[in-house]
């Protein structure tokens, strides 16, 4: 008797389950997408499971394929879809990322309403492996959201981070000073990938910022993090499969020992405060005092600190970077907005190398800011923003139903010539002249740090830090490109050069003319950006 009951229930759960995924994967894609068309929305035609990720990707790796130049529009190596999407059907139309109908909007008021409503239009967060790097304060929702904003926020005022500057300088003149080596040890000239530089330089700003005296720490959790965001990337190129995070495959085992390895090094610091070994004056110890003085003590867990000191640690590192690098190859190819930027910083800072500037001094440096911020536009660190719809909402004219989702094409956005101009593929910093109000015509159409309530908290931080690295590197180099560069853009979670490059010695450039086409030797000192095939 018990056999027959036992199989009927055996047999009743897995038709729930059948019902469950078959509802899943077909029938609640399938009724959303019908909806949105009979309210004129255009899509693009269902494919179970997958939607159209496999064509996405597709189209990247067909992008990928091509060299580009520095004039060319990097948008169809970013994202393919979209741009295609949006050059053959308009401002607003969805497609489908995985089984889940994703509205793109460009549309400057429907971002702004999107933006403004945030606690409607929520953050997605439905592939916990990108909680590993950017959760806390970036992938809470509702109450937790404010509530964590509220006690963060004031690691983030002016003040703490003016204690912040002398980290800045310290990290920074250790990188030009290596520079410096390098170019007396070669000659007059040297040839030098900047963009592992620059991704160590920012590191350990992070870590000494974050962590002060405990920042050697610190730089193992970006190496760890450095691993885990390669592998997460690989899996974002996947379906996405609710529960395949859990089975037990190499990367996901790998993935989870990182971040146990980082909870560790983490809570041992923590552990080290609490102990007071150590001084509180950097973010960790900014978070917990903040923690406990915003509510007296019952604030934010020890797991919750941790979770944000490893979303700074990685945004932190992660904008600055790639910030700094597309600035000193766009700087490479106008090489009269260099000029420009090195004159202003003389003013400033005068000849000095050894001057230490403070907050005030960067903050006066004006022709920086326009070139950051146009630098920003044409390649935003995050290429693309989603938010979740968790119940039926207007958009525009549009009734969006409850389990679709918003996609913001920012790096499309950013490059529309009916936003811009024609002039919107062209780097041309004056635009940011009179701020970023005037630029974007008081438009929603400028993202780089997100927009509205849930901009990100960090922004100040790393202008600062980007300005005082680019006032060191200007007054002491002068920069070209080496004719072997190939301007590669690719998304690896943020906006990156996809191919690495080698340092040369110019003395044997001939030696090495099949590899690199020669090397760049000119009467004055100059870090050459190449890059290898």
């Amino acid at each position: 008797m018990c056999l027959p009951v036992v199989a009927a229930a055996l047999m009743v759960v897995l038709a729930f389950f059948l019902i469950r995924v078959v509802n899943w994967v077909w029938l609640t894609p399938k009724k959303l997408g019908s909806y949105l068309r009979r309210q004129g929305l255009p899509g693009t035609p269902y494919t179970p499971l997958v939607g159209d990720v496999k064509r996405n990707v597709n189209m990247l790796m067909e992008a990928r394929s091509k060299p580009i130049t520095l004039t060319d529009d990097i948008t169809p190596r970013l994202l393919p879809l979209a741009l295609k999407m949006f050059n053959s059907h308009g401002r607003t139309f969805f497609v489908s990322l995985g089984p889940v109908p994703t509205i793109m909007i460009t549309n400057p008021e429907h971002i702004k309403e999107v933006f403004s409503k945030v606690y409607d239009f929520e953050k997605n967060a439905s592939f916990p492996l990108v909680r590993l790097l950017v959760g806390g304060l970036a992938s809470y929702k509702g109450d937790k959201w404010a509530r964590h904003r509220r006690i963060i926020n004031p690691a983030f005022h002016l003040e703490k981070i003016k204690n912040m500057v002398p980290a800045f300088y310290h990290c920074c003149s250790e990188v030009v000073a290596k520079w410096d080596h390098l170019v007396l040890d070669k000659g007059l000239s040297c040839e030098v990938d900047v963009w592992p530089w620059l991704v160590s330089m920012t590191a350990d700003v992070i870590s000494h910022a974050a962590f002060g005296s405990s920042y050697r720490e610190g730089q193992r959790i970006f190496e760890l993090q450095g691993e885990l965001s390669g592998l997460i990337a690989q899996e974002l190129k996947k379906p996405y499969i609710p529960g395949l995070s859990f089975f037990p495959t190499k990367h996901n085992k790998r993935m989870k020992a990182i971040d146990k390895e980082i909870d560790i090094i983490l809570r041992g610091m923590v552990s080290k405060r609490e102990a007071g070994e150590a001084e509180n004056n950097d973010l960790l110890g900014i978070l917990l005092g903040s923690s406990s003085e915003e509510s007296g003590g019952s604030g934010m867990s020890v797991e919750e600190v941790m979770r944000e000191c490893k979303l700074f640690y990685f945004a932190g590192q992660e904008t600055t970077s790639v910030l700094l690098v597309w600035t000193m190859i766009l700087l490479s190819h106008h090489q009269d907005w260099q000029e420009r930027a090195r004159e202003e910083v003389r003013q400033i800072l005068g000849d000095n190398i050894n001057t230490k500037p403070d907050i005030d001094s960067l903050n006066n440096i004006k022709v920086m800011t326009m070139i950051f911020y146009e630098v920003l536009r044409l390649y935003p660190p995050v290429a693309e923003l989603r938010r979740s719809v968790n119940k039926e909402m207007k958009l525009g004219e549009i009734i969006l139903p409850a389990g679709v989702r918003v996609y913001i094409p920012t790096a499309l956005v950013h490059r529309d010539p009916e936003l811009w101009g024609e002039d919107a593929g062209e780097f041309k910093p004056e635009r940011f002249k009179d701020g970023i109000s005037k630029a974007t015509k008081n438009q929603v159409c400028y993202l780089p740090f997100g927009w509205g309530l849930r901009i990100c908290i960090g922004q100040s931080f790393s202008l600062l830090e980007a300005k005082m690295a680019m006032a060191l590197i200007l007054l002491k180099f002068s920069f070209e490109l080496s004719p072997s560069y190939v301007h590669s853009p690719q998304i690896v979670m943020t906006t990156r050069p996809q191919f690495g490059a080698h340092l040369i010695d110019p003395t044997q450039a001939m030696i090495c003319f099949l590899y690199f086409h020669g090397g760049v030797i000119k009467n004055k000192v100059c870090l050459c950006i190449i890059c290898l095939l």
